[in-house]
């Protein structure tokens, strides 16, 4: 078992939170593609309550916004993770991040259709 493993309850939810704040931080502060994304959504967001849609649409318009941004988190954290144990070019290495990119990419592109499906069909 991991020593870092060892709260319950109330004070395990009170830790969860303040490591999601500080990587919620951490991209913010260290990730220029995290930043576009959240000010992205700063504009989407609220545009999605400004258009005549149907509340089911309206949720779908948030939520893959939202996943682009889950995308980020977690393709930043793949390249430090692959940055802490070498920065050594390596082909693998090279396969973790392009893969991490390519699911970015995706999701914006899920952004976009999701997006132009709405407001177009």
């Amino acid at each position: 078992m991991s020593p870092f493993k060892g709260q319950k309850g109330f004070k395990r939810i009170i830790n969860a939170a303040g490591y999601s704040l500080a990587g919620l931080r951490a991209a913010f502060t260290g990730e220029a593609a995290f930043r576009q994304l959240v000010l992205l959504n700063v504009v989407l967001v609220p545009l999605a309550f400004f258009l005549e849609v149907s509340p089911g649409e309206r949720a779908v318009m948030i939520a893959v916004c939202m996943l682009g941004l889950i995308v980020e988190l977690l393709n930043s954290a793949i390249e430090a993770a692959i940055d802490r144990i070498s920065l050594e070019r390596h082909p693998l290495s090279k396969n973790a991040k392009d893969m991490g990119s390519a699911a970015q990419f995706v999701s914006l592109s899920l952004i976009a259709v999701v997006w132009a499906t709405i407001l177009l069909g």
